[in-house]
């Protein structure tokens, strides 16, 4: 009787339900007291489904960003020689209306200690033999050349800044074609250019470019523009300084260079074995 009692109440209150929306106000109060619970015993899934999610997004986007840093610091190096190859195909049209140029295959790194001392300008890149890294090996950044590897050690490498007093780099006035020795003052924002005669043409503003002359940097790569001219009555040479593109004492990262047709990539042995600045050697007369 019970059994069937509950069952003819339970067949009307679904009718009473069904036709007339009766119980309505009735499920939506036991729904709110029942809420609190479902939304506590859901709450730690909640919780670490959301965690989980911002540390994926967290590292996705730490992943996104260095990947598309070294793209752009990649294209940024394919555009630097762009204004040093108009001159030079300029040039060359005139002698034989073709230029051809090789693509330099690169290496990014990233710098992991700097010592800018008057007497020593240096950094600290962790890129070493492992990753592919010789003594004499140049780098550059997004904006010019920055120097040379001077020790590759297993897992880093010590390079030499063209703004150390050691270093002398062969280059070239882009718009002259005029060849001459880019030497480091100890300043990071100074080279000096030796050997250039008074009655030359260069002035304030000129790019100069690497020239290849000393088989250790492949040429046409921006170096620095000069700033100061001064031409002193009764010397042999005019005294000129020029400022560093690459902005040595704020790069972050770098991008070391296998010249395809140097030296340096065929005997990079030899390289090793000598001394920095070396390369100046056979340049001191441009």
């Amino acid at each position: 009787m019970r059994l069937a009692l509950l069952a003819l109440f339970s067949i009307g209150l679904m009718w009473a339900d069904h036709r007339h929306q009766h119980l309505q106000e009735f499920r939506s109060a036991v729904a709110m007291l029942v809420y609190p619970v479902q939304a506590g015993v859901n709450l730690p899934v909640q919780a670490g489904a959301w965690v989980l999610e911002q540390l994926r997004s967290h590292q996705t986007l730490v992943e996104d960003n260095r990947r598309l840093r070294e793209e752009q610091l990649h294209l940024n190096a394919l555009m630097l020689r762009f204004e040093a190859l108009e001159e030079e195909n300029a040039r060359l049209r005139e002698l034989l209306d073709t230029s051809v140029r090789l693509r330099d295959p690169l290496m990014a790194a990233e710098i992991m200690a700097v010592d800018l001392d008057p007497f020593r300008q240096q950094l600290v890149i962790n890129r070493g033999r492992v990753h592919g890294a010789y003594p004499g090996q140049p780098l550059i950044n997004a904006q010019g050349v920055v120097g040379q590897v001077l020790e590759s050690h297993p897992l880093h490498s010590i390079v030499l800044l063209i703004s150390d007093p050691s270093h002398a780099l062969p280059v070239l006035v882009n718009r002259t074609g005029l060849r001459t020795l880019a030497v480091g003052t100890g300043n990071p924002q100074l080279l000096e250019l030796r050997y250039i005669p008074p009655a030359e043409d260069l002035e304030p503003g000129d790019i100069i470019s690497t020239s290849g002359l000393g088989g250790r940097f492949p040429a046409d790569y921006p170096v620095a523009q000069v700033t100061r001219v001064e031409r002193i009555p009764g010397e042999s040479f005019a005294r000129v300084e020029a400022r560093p593109l690459a902005r040595l004492d704020r790069s972050r990262e770098v991008l070391l260079l296998r010249p395809v047709n140097g030296n340096a990539t065929e005997r990079p042995a030899e390289i090793g074995a000598e001394a920095p600045a070396a390369e100046s050697a056979p340049e001191d007369r441009p």
